[in-house]
């Protein structure tokens, strides 16, 4: 039963990550069109998570 609540918990993850990387990507591609600089997509709200998800992993990783 721990194997498959693990299996989910990692299914659920995985689907996070893939519609948030979809948003980001549909909106670099939209800013990009838009002619606006190459940083803009990163101070995007799905660009934002994104930064916000890549500075906690080492405090996730050094306190759990």
């Amino acid at each position: 039963m721990e194997t498959f609540v693990l299996l989910v918990w990692y299914a659920c993850v995985l689907a996070a990550a893939a519609i948030i990387g979809n948003w980001y990507l549909a909106e670099f591609r939209r800013l990009k069109a838009a002619g606006k600089p190459w940083y803009a997509s990163y101070l995007s709200p799905p660009g934002l998570i994104i930064i916000g998800v890549l500075l906690m992993l080492p405090l996730i990783r050094f306190v759990l």
